[in-house]
């Protein structure tokens, strides 16, 4: 697995909602994608209930959504369903999206692009994603450097 794909599967795991398998993941995380260390520093030493509570506040309103179709055009407020791009183009790869989030979750798309190597639909949304990454480090959270180490591979 190329390095960048080791890293989108890392960020894909860090920007889940932290529960019991998530604390068990963090040591390997921690040395599979050095650039995610301090992150996974964090969370290994933050208390499973504080850290689970931090997620909800960062990620439970809109303008810090890890929902990539909400970023589109800047538009945070939007709450329409996804483009049907992102089953279109896991379908392309011969993949079905199934699970809970919708389509355009940013932890989904990372590990499709850990799986595939086609960071097109990173790429596509490249400005959201640097948005998501400005509000994250204003608001002071270690998710940030998640950010900070994806949009870092993207050209």
């Amino acid at each position: 697995m190329p390095s960048d794909a080791v890293l989108y599967q890392a960020a894909a795991l860090c920007l889940t909602y932290p529960d019991d398998d998530f604390r068990a993941r963090l040591p390997l995380l921690r040395e599979a994608a050095p650039p995610l260390r301090q992150f996974t520093d964090h969370a290994a030493v933050t208390p499973a209930p504080e850290l689970a509570e931090h997620y909800v506040r960062v990620f439970g309103l809109r303008n810090r959504s890890l929902y990539l179709s909400r970023w589109r055009d800047g538009d945070t407020r939007r709450g329409e369903r996804p483009p049907v791009r992102f089953e279109d183009v896991y379908r392309a790869h011969g993949l079905e999206f199934t699970g809970e989030e919708l389509p355009d979750f940013l932890p989904a798309v990372l590990e499709f692009a850990a799986r595939t190597g086609d960071t097109d639909l990173l790429t596509e949304h490249r400005g959201g994603l640097e948005r998501l990454r400005s509000r994250l480090t204003d608001f002071g959270t270690p998710y940030a450097c998640v950010l900070d180490a994806v949009c870092a591979t993207l050209p």
